[in-house]
């Protein structure tokens, strides 16, 4: 008798979470503070990751679980940590609208420039969900070139004219 497949589960011939990883990432999925914490004493990195590069922080920021992300950040976890797609944990945060996820990833030094596989950055999902909260909390934490990209050492200040210059 075939033993039915987990539509999530790999197929057979390919590799699989381990079940200590699964356990912390589902923990830190939903919340459970408790398990999180319990899993990592138990000795599970908090680096860990499944088959899809994801790790426990990725799971609580794209949840909102501001608590777990907390914890795990003050555990080692890194913010700018890229799963398979190359998304960050701060991607996972703005495609599901979870600003206070948001600004304390931000705030710990997660990369607001990181730039995924489909060449999109967080501020980049904040403006396709049209969420302007979102836009502003990341644009302030950008950081502003000194000198334009194209290498224009003199800046825009050469091309602001007003109307009566003109």
């Amino acid at each position: 008798m075939a033993v039915p497949i987990h539509p999530e589960d790999p197929a057979p011939d390919q590799p699989r979470t381990p079940p200590a990883v699964g356990d912390l990432l589902l923990a830190a999925r939903y919340g459970d503070l408790e398990d999180v914490q319990s899993s990592l004493a138990q000795g599970t990195s908090v680096s860990s990751q499944d088959t899809q590069g994801r790790t426990a922080l990725h799971m609580a920021s794209a949840n909102g679980h501001l608590d777990v992300v907390k914890y795990l950040i003050e555990h080692g976890a890194n913010v700018n940590m890229c799963n398979m797609e190359q998304n960050t944990p701060l991607h996972y945060a703005v495609l599901n609208a979870h600003k206070p996820v948001v600004e304390l990833l931000i705030s710990e030094g997660a990369n607001v420039s990181a730039i995924n596989r489909y060449d999109r950055t967080p501020v980049d999902e904040a403006v396709s969900k049209g969420d302007t909260s979102l836009i502003e909390c990341i644009t302030r934490a950008a950081p502003i070139p000194e000198e334009p990209a194209n290498g224009d050492a003199n800046g825009l200040a050469d091309h602001d004219t007003t109307m009566e210059d003109a």
